[in-house]
């Protein structure tokens, strides 16, 4: 079933142009259109590898189905997309929402903390398990992540956000490179030393049964990417085959000039069997790359 949206809020920054809008189960969304100015298949992408992330225990917004009328799109002035040279109105319809972080109260989310609150941020050690998911699913674009605390607590706690480039954006083909697809602060990397710093996101990716991507696949509304499921099908196990790729994608941006993991002395690794043998730390992987 598809949340109604009832009220326009106001216009989120982005090159998807979202629109934040009350849903009538009371909770707000931000709201991603079919016809925004990067690609159809960016709702699909945002459907798909959000279900994934929760799929593996990461903290990301929770998505619906959201349905925007003809009527509230013909009287709301702001709903509107700007194509630099003229503007159109939002595409009424089945459109994706992502619950907004934080609420509408005032104060309860940012997109930026200085250093020493960013490495006391509660679930830092999750930007190790969405790199993962990211090199997975061949994110293209930077890793989003913003930060929220409850009143009257003084860490924030991360959420990840923005999964519009996952499969390459609207192209959904894989163009692997070290440096797509994670944060642009080291910070973030920072405590990481080995293997053991990705448990347990990575060995649930590696192992996600091949039912639970099909299941998140097929709730993905086919108006979303063309209507062809030859498509969707192909995807699907292009990303399954991957799964087998995530270390060895992790590992090249831990080589990267980046340096992202100081902490990690020396990343030498060597294929063994199915699976990658780390020959720093003697963590054997073997067969748990399914």
């Amino acid at each position: 079933m598809a949340v109604l949206a009832v009220q326009h809020i106001r216009r989120m920054r982005g090159g998807a142009q979202g629109q934040l809008m009350l849903g009538a189960d009371g909770h707000a969304y931000v709201v991603k259109f079919r016809n925004n100015p990067q690609h159809m298949r960016v709702l699909a992408n945002e459907f798909l590898a959000s279900r994934l992330a929760v799929a593996a225990g990461l903290t990301a917004p929770q998505t619906e189905l959201v349905e925007v009328s003809s009527w509230l799109v013909e009287n709301t002035p702001e709903l509107e997309i700007d194509l630099g040279r003229t503007r159109v109105r939002c595409q009424a319809g089945l459109q994706f929402g992502s619950r907004f972080v934080g609420g509408l109260m005032p104060g309860q989310v940012v997109d930026y903390l200085p250093e020493e609150q960013l490495g006391e941020v509660k679930n830092l050690g999750e930007f190790a398990g969405i790199l993962a998911l990211d090199k997975w699913t061949g994110n293209a674009n930077g890793r989003q992540a913003v930060f929220t605390h409850k009143q009257r607590e003084r860490r924030y706690r991360a959420v990840f956000i923005d999964f519009g480039y996952c499969f390459h954006a609207g192209e959904w083909r894989f163009e692997d490179a070290p440096l797509r697809g994670v944060y642009y602060r080291n910070e973030v990397y920072r405590e990481i030393t080995g293997w053991e710093s990705f448990e347990p996101w990575l060995t649930r990716l590696e192992t996600l049964p091949a039912e639970t991507v099909w299941e998140a696949a097929n709730e993905v509304p086919p108006e979303w990417y063309g209507g062809d499921l030859s498509e969707m099908e192909n995807l699907v196990e292009k990303l399954l085959a991957r799964r087998s790729r995530i270390r060895e994608l992790i590992d090249a941006f831990g080589n990267s000039d980046r340096k992202p993991f100081p902490k990690w002395g020396g990343m030498g690794k060597e294929k063994a069997g199915a699976g990658w043998k780390d020959t720093q730390w003697g963590a054997s992987i073997v067969g748990r790359v399914m």
